[in-house]
């Protein structure tokens, strides 16, 4: 006799935000039968990839004060990903028939284009409908202490004169981490006389025309605004943690880029002193130091924390055992591909909550979320690198795939993301308009057949 299966559950469920990781989860919750409303603070959808040439007025933005800007995306940026490999699963990143004009069609596109295939993923699916737009999330938080599983949401919309207080079922959390900056430490920075800023708040290079610009930072926007800022300025210098103490290394193709290890510290003459030994006058300081993982709303009395930059405890990234199944993460890892993972979390997500995927006990899901911390630990892997994945992230989402029943990652997906990785180390200049990898551009087209 076959056995009964348990009738599928609807919960009514908030998602925190309306970029790409808001949007898929209130795809898949909607899919399985939940009833969804999204809080999004900006007026439109697509989070970190809606540009703004407004910037913070704390260049730093450490100023808990201060008005946030929601964006860090920078004038020039383009994709370090081929667009091919960075699409959600069903929804290919492709030129669209119908649309009178391609905005961009580079293989690895600007970041307007993104946002555009963000906001033709929300009109596609009708999302728009489930999105409050310009409401601000102040908090979230269990709404009863015996543990019902039920969330308290306070909002406020139209420049804070509607203000609600409402309850949900689950909560799904997709707010991005590309807002608070984290800073690298500088001996003397406190008497330094020049202006220190973080790359958040970077975007166009003219107003560094013939000045000094050190950069700290060994990744992609690191790479990116030297390369941009090293047209008009007078000469750019890059500190990089990674860097061996005595590198000293002209860029090619720059008569005024160079690459150092990291600042050693800095002087109230304006100069700045490298391990390599090299003291240099400095106009200008940008962290490219990446950024906080940062949830001023949510109130959990310390169950969930943030602790140098590890949000846990959380298993396989995206559950509190706490609060399991009530509260989730959507977008914690990184150095991944972004939007197909996102999409797997979701589905994983919304099937757990609907009854249909079961998860482990809470003790069993502590239990591995501690042999994982005992294995960072032991591989001397600080804390702050909890959520990078990197290759592991292929075997990560196989898993997440077989939860829900679905397909593996294909692999043309990751032959192209381990491609391009080689080609951007060995060609950092051009490796975003000249590839080899014709026959993976295939594959994944034949795959997209299916979908457009």
């Amino acid at each position: 006799m076959a056995p009964s299966l348990s009738p599928i559950r609807s919960h009514h469920v908030a998602v925190i935000g309306a970029g790409a990781a808001g949007l898929v989860a209130a795809r898949e919750l909607r899919r399985e039968g939940h009833s969804v409303v999204v809080f999004e603070r900006q007026k439109q959808v697509g989070g970190t990839w809606i540009y703004t040439d407004h910037t913070e007025p704390d260049p730093l933005s450490v100023d808990p004060t201060r008005s946030v800007v929601h964006s860090s995306v920078y004038g020039s940026l383009r994709t370090n990903l081929p667009r091919e490999c960075m699409g959600y699963r069903d929804f290919p990143f492709v030129d669209r028939s119908g649309e009178s004009v391609s905005r961009d069609p580079r293989r690895f596109p600007s970041h307007g284009e993104v946002l555009a295939y963000l906001q033709n993923f929300a009109k596609e699916f009708a999302i728009e409908e489930m999105v409050r737009f310009e409401t601000s999330v102040l908090k979230v938080a269990p709404a009863s202490e015996e543990g019902t599983g039920k969330w308290r949401i306070e909002s406020t919309a139209n420049e804070k004169r509607d203000r609600r207080d409402e309850i949900y079922d689950a909560v799904v959390v997709c707010n991005g981490h590309y807002i608070e900056p984290r800073l690298a430490k500088i001996p003397g920075i406190s008497s330094w006389p020049g202006k220190e800023m973080h790359s958040h708040n970077y975007r166009v290079p003219e107003p560094f025309k013939d000045q000094v610009v050190v950069l700290i930072g060994n990744s992609a926007s690191a790479d990116d605004i030297s390369r941009d800022i090293a047209r008009v300025a007078k000469e750019v210098h890059v500190a990089g943690r990674s860097n061996a103490a005595d590198t000293f290394i002209k860029r090619s193709g720059y008569s005024n880029l160079w690459m150092h290890p990291m600042i050693e510290r800095v002087h109230e003459n304006g100069s700045v002193l490298f391990q390599n030994g090299k003291t240099i006058s400095v106009d200008v300081i940008m962290h490219c130091t990446g950024y906080k993982y940062h949830f001023p709303f949510l109130e959990t009395s310390g169950s969930v924390t943030v602790d140098d930059n590890r949000v846990g405890p959380l298993y396989k990234d995206v559950f509190p055992p706490a609060f399991a199944p009530w509260l989730s993460f959507v977008g914690i890892p990184w150095k991944v591909v972004p939007f197909p993972m996102f999409e797997l979390q979701s589905k994983w997500i919304a099937g757990v909550l609907s009854g249909r995927i079961p998860l482990p006990s809470k003790e069993n899901m502590m239990k591995e979320i501690r042999t994982l911390y005992s294995t960072l630990e032991a591989e001397g892997i600080a804390k702050r690198y909890t959520h990078q994945m990197g290759i592991t992230q292929f075997e990560y989402s196989n898993w997440l795939a077989s939860q829900c029943g679905c397909p593996e990652t294909e692999e043309w997906r990751k032959e192209m993301y381990l491609t391009t990785g080689m080609r951007k180390r060995a060609h950092p200049e051009t490796y975003r308009d000249e590839w080899e990898d014709h026959h993976l551009v295939s594959q994944a087209y034949q795959d997209f057949s299916l979908y457009t």
